[in-house]
């Protein structure tokens, strides 16, 4: 655990992992937590990552709070929601601190659920700096006009039994990215339901379509980043 930022009132503390025999800059993600909160499992996800060859800064959006209940993640979910500024802001000094201290030459995002949502928004934000950007079944922005300033890669991977983000969204998503000749691509899992790719998420977790989805987020992040 790290102080990758400040607010006008506490550090932003994050998990950072990395190859442990690092002799020079690697490319980096930022990597964003589902509605659960910077818990164990998205801690685990990250040294995944690292172990892919990044460097990888989990960010916190809910200021150190991680639900144990559904409840009490769309609490924390809401509030975090509600102030949408300092969630960028939070996520441009984990951008800032990977490339001035972590001296990444790329960077990237990944994020799963209100993760995904964000590693989309992120893509979106000016001035658009981003590499690279993978969003599992987060909540997807299909108006042509705000998708007009995408200019990130991106691999978006979905379940077409997710109640949450449905696959005609989904559908929408990936015709309307198409149609603007943006560089994405966009895969959707049959009977895969949404949290598909959390192994600790119990019934939830459909180990076929996480396996896949893993292997194109390495290819994916690979290729654009390394």
């Amino acid at each position: 655990m790290l102080a990758y930022g400040e607010t006008q009132d506490s550090n932003l503390m994050g998990y950072l992992a990395m190859p442990r025999d690092a002799a020079q800059p690697l490319p980096a993600l930022i990597v964003i937590h589902e509605w659960w909160g910077l818990n164990d499992n998205v801690k685990a996800m990250t040294r995944r990552l690292a172990g892919e060859g990044y460097v990888a800064l989990a960010v916190d959006l809910y200021g150190g709070k991680v639900a144990k209940t559904p409840a009490q993640a769309k609490q924390l979910m809401s509030a975090a929601m509600s102030d949408p500024d300092a969630a960028r802001d939070n996520i441009r000094q984990a951008y800032e601190y990977l490339t001035h201290y972590a001296l990444a030459p790329k960077v990237g995002t990944i994020g799963w659920c209100f993760g995904g949502g964000w590693s989309l928004r992120t893509a979106l934000m000016p001035p658009g700096k981003l590499d690279a950007a993978v969003v599992y079944y987060g909540e997807l922005v299909t108006d042509p006009k705000q998708l007009g300033v995408l200019d990130t890669p991106l691999l978006g991977l979905f379940g077409d039994k997710d109640a949450t983000i449905p696959v005609q969204l989904v559908q929408t998503f990936r015709s309307r990215l198409n149609a603007l000749g943006k560089d994405a691509e966009i895969y959707i899992y049959p009977g895969a339901g949404h949290a598909f790719a959390n192994p600790s998420n119990g019934s939830k977790y459909d180990a076929k379509a996480a396996g896949d989805a893993w292997a194109k987020t390495v290819a994916f992040l690979h290729s654009h980043l390394q």
